[in-house]
């Protein structure tokens, strides 16, 4: 179908598929012919709707593409949110190892202290023991000085048994055989002694007496005992008549029981037959002595 118009220009003829055409085709249908004016709108019109299909299929690939690009970030973010989620996984792992490994810190510095604070006790301790041996050192040497001329003219011994100071005077030069009594040359020689321990402050003294295993049996002394502590008693009285403060001296007996020679010779009998004057220890400076006293309170 050709539609003329007042010009002579021929247009082609259209497309009946199309929804704008058939529109036309209605109108002439029912109009009998169409303007060319109206076919100019409707053409006009069928432009406008081509332009606005392009913007929106445009538009809708615009969109496919952002959707894309959008589902490739999310993709991206999914991935970066796993590993951050691994590596908190991982921290909180290594924060858990730090506090267990702190925990075990602090135990050790806890551990160290107590040790520390141990070995300053026990070297405290020591200490106070060096310092008591220096002066049972100190006391020792001073008693020797004292009691050189005795020592150097052979009337008295000077010697260390268990741990303690024993001054050792021979009974043949203090008493007759088989007798208490002191000879005028003993007594003299244990006021002497008497009075160089009375000099030695804040020590005790203990005389014992000790014999041979000659046996005796007299009226007076009916065995060594009885003669030793006999012996040893007067050897206190007169340290005590002296000037020896009587608090501080006592007395003993051992008899034959402690030999420091053999019996079988005169000679060994003759050593055995001894008076020792033993300086007490004073056991108060022994570590733990304190806690020992506090048991028997």
């Amino acid at each position: 179908m050709v539609i003329e118009s007042g010009s002579s220009e021929v247009l082609p003829a259209p497309r009946w598929g199309h929804p704008v055409i058939m529109a036309l085709a209605l109108l002439v249908g029912v109009g009998g012919c169409v303007s060319l004016q109206d076919y100019d709108a409707v053409k006009a019109d069928l432009a406008k709707a081509r332009s606005e299909l392009t913007d929106s299929r445009g538009e809708a690939k615009d969109l496919r593409v952002a959707l894309d690009e959008a589902q490739i970030e999310v993709e991206l973010l999914d991935a970066r949110v796993g590993d951050l989620e691994e590596m908190i996984a991982v921290a909180e792992g290594r924060a858990g190892d730090a506090e267990s490994q702190l925990a075990e810190l602090v135990r050790n510095h806890s551990n160290l202290e107590a040790s520390v604070e141990d070995m300053r006790k026990a070297l405290a301790q020591l200490n106070h023991m060096r310092a008591q041996s220096e002066a049972r050192a100190a006391e020792y040497r001073s008693v020797l000085a004292k009691f050189k001329s005795l020592i150097d003219n052979g009337k008295l011994k000077a010697k260390i048994v268990d741990g303690r100071m024993v001054l050792e005077l021979r009974t043949d030069i203090l008493f007759g055989s088989g007798s208490a009594d002191l000879s005028k040359q003993g007594a003299a020689t244990i006021r002497e002694v008497g009075q160089l321990l009375a000099q030695i402050p804040d020590r005790r003294f203990q005389v014992e007496g000790h014999t041979d295993n000659v046996p005796i049996s007299t009226k007076e002394y009916p065995s060594n005992w009885e003669l030793a502590a006999a012996r040893a008693i007067n050897v206190v009285k007169e340290m005590v008549d002296t000037g020896l403060p009587a608090k501080r001296v006592s007395a003993a007996s051992f008899a034959d029981s402690r030999p420091t020679a053999s019996n079988k010779s005169g000679k060994g009998r003759a050593k055995n037959r001894r008076i020792e004057i033993v300086l007490v220890p004073d056991l108060s400076d022994l570590p733990g002595a304190k806690d020992i006293e506090k048991m028997f309170e």
